[in-house]
């Protein structure tokens, strides 16, 4: 499946191409690929069976991929996640973070935060390394500290996206990296606005990632 992805991506690299990049915005086929080349183990395709069961849509291999690559540039001790889910965003945030790294994840779903724990324990990860906070990502962010997480992820109510940006960069140390999932909609109103937002702020350094449904990252300088 994995060489079928690949194959079929570089026989349909035509098109359009100005200086090496596609007129034709994203292209479909390589989110495939990105996908594809990820190779997800026996744990992360359980708490993907299941987030699929519980009507809760996890983040695409490519996605997770590009988590994992960050938490690892950074040397991420400390991350917060908005939507823990069944835990496979988290296992690869935990995944690319420093072994004594700690996980703070955030859900409205007890149940789903019980399966992410259950996932991470048969990752190999000792209880310490998540704290599992439920409750509503709004009411819970404001009582993290600020400046003191190398990476937030926001994947929650998109409704919600500009309200979880502002929390986020007040939880970001100068050099973090804030990350929305689901972004790459951008007909969407409310992504318009944390798109234009992220690029009008002087202190960010954004970038829109063509993974899964779009992973829209920026630097904080």
């Amino acid at each position: 499946m994995r060489e079928e992805a690949i194959s079929g991506y570089r026989d349909r690299r035509g098109g359009d191409r100005r200086g090496g990049y596609a007129a034709d915005s994203a292209d479909p086929d390589a989110v495939a690929v990105a996908d594809a080349f990820v190779l997800e183990d026996e744990v992360l395709l359980q708490a993907r069976a299941l987030a699929e069961h519980a009507g809760t849509q996890a983040v695409s291999p490519g996605t997770g991929a590009a988590l994992r690559l960050l938490c690892a540039a950074l040397g991420a001790k400390a991350v917060a996640e908005i939507g823990t889910g069944t835990g496979v965003s988290g296992i690869y945030l935990l995944r690319g973070m420093r072994p004594d790294g700690v996980l703070t994840t955030v859900d409205v779903e007890p149940d789903l935060q019980r399966q992410a724990r259950e996932a991470f324990a048969a990752a190999g990860f000792a209880a310490n390394r998540a704290r599992m906070i439920p409750g509503f990502a709004l009411e819970v962010l404001p009582r993290l500290a600020d400046g003191q997480y190398d990476l937030v992820f926001c994947d929650g109510d998109a409704e919600q996206a500009v309200a979880y940006l502002g929390e986020a960069l007040r939880l970001l140390r100068p050099g973090g990296v804030v990350c929305l999932g689901g972004a790459g909609d951008v007909a969407e109103p409310i992504l318009r606005t944390v798109l234009n937002e992220l690029r009008e702020r002087t202190e960010l350094r954004p970038a829109l990632l063509p993974v899964g449904d779009g992973l829209l990252c920026a630097v904080r300088a």
